[in-house]
């Protein structure tokens, strides 16, 4: 054995949805946008300068930045922007999680929260979720080194009241508390108000999911001054220039567009709740879901065998072999082409 692998760090990676390379796919695995983005995105890209692109782009992508904090209603020192939510959290677990306490997040949940504590050497608690898939809040009231919470969660879609994570934030005012809100524009109360309440509150958000920017990779936390001044030290102190100059442009137009925005929501939404109906009259059970997305058990046929069948017709969903989950398919809601497509093609394997 050679000497140097006694020190690679050895990790067990995060594995993403599958990013299938055939054409002529139906692709409901990831919880992308099933609609194109804003129509000022797609003009900002014609328009573009390619020339700029010999020089480096802004280091604080204030135009990002400022496009963020004007639409949200917060201040520009409150808003951090990264390669999507994924750098952004790794980000916060990097700058906040430094003690020797444990962090608290959910067993069933977004699985790169484990793969992050494991990679920076952060200790962690999973503490499981209720029969329902809810979580019981006097999980959170220990003591620990900081609280991660998706709010949708991840993959249940289940959305716990705002009312009940600002019990968490203010049960651990010496701690950092991090809402994972990638879901929250399809469904539920938002938390972000209360980061001028709470300064260890960080609410973090994405453009992949309801801004159909998940192909430029772009993500923002926003909370108090001082946390956002942090997590900004810890990325300059490894590279100064994370957003590219098409990401800063684009997405600063995107905010931009509120009306087409919330019209994309509101078709996703339809979709989800004619999806569930139907889902529902094929013997599944729904979760009560608040995302771009279905949590669904069969009554009969095992997950597994649903997710394989519907492959072979190029239709693709998420199977997760995990304890809890197994018989569970989480499935993206799409056009309401795209979910005809699928219906149907359940009904064939279930009938």
């Amino acid at each position: 054995m050679q000497e140097w692998r006694k020190n690679v760090r050895n990790v067990m990676p995060y594995v993403p949805g599958e990013q299938p390379k055939a054409d002529k796919v139906i692709k409901l695995n990831t919880n992308e946008n099933p609609y194109p983005p804003a129509p000022g995105v797609l003009e900002c890209e014609r328009n573009m300068d390619i020339t700029a692109l010999r020089l480096y782009p802004d280091p604080d992508a204030s135009l990002l930045v400022g496009s963020i904090a004007e639409y949200y209603g917060v201040d520009k020192s409150e808003v951090f922007v990264g390669v999507g939510s994924d750098d952004v959290l790794a980000m916060s677990f990097l700058t906040f999680f430094n003690s020797d306490k444990p962090i608290l997040f959910p067993d069933i949940t977004y699985s790169f929260y484990d793969v992050w504590a494991e990679l920076f050497g952060i200790p962690y608690v999973r503490p499981a979720l209720k029969e329902d898939f809810t979580i019981d809040i006097e999980d959170y009231m220990a003591d620990c080194g900081g609280v991660v919470i998706a709010n949708p969660n991840a993959p249940t879609s289940l959305y716990e009241p705002a009312a009940n994570i600002e019990k968490i934030v203010a049960a651990h005012k010496d701690a950092v508390v991090i809402v994972d809100e990638a879901y929250i524009d399809f469904g539920g109360e938002s938390i972000l108000p209360l980061i001028h309440t709470y300064d260890n509150l960080l609410v973090v958000r994405t453009f992949s999911k309801s801004r159909s920017l998940a192909g430029l990779r772009i993500g923002f936390a926003m909370g108090n001054a001082a946390l956002i001044e942090a997590l900004n030290s810890v990325k300059l102190s490894y590279n100064s220039y994370t957003m590219n100059l098409p990401s800063i442009i684009m997405g600063a137009e995107a905010v931009k567009d509120d009306v087409y925005f919330k019209e994309t929501l509101q078709k996703i939404v339809a979709t989800r709740k004619y999806v569930t109906k139907e889902l529902k009259g094929l013997g599944f059970e729904v979760l009560d879901l608040k995302a771009n997305f279905v949590f669904a058990s069969h009554e009969r046929i095992p997950a597994r065998n649903i997710f394989e069948e519907l492959r072979k017709e190029n239709i693709y969903v998420r199977y997760f072999s995990k304890p809890r989950i197994d018989n569970y398919l989480r499935i993206t809601i799409g056009t309401d082409a795209q979910m005809s497509i699928f219906l149907e093609a359940l009904k064939k394997i279930i009938m």
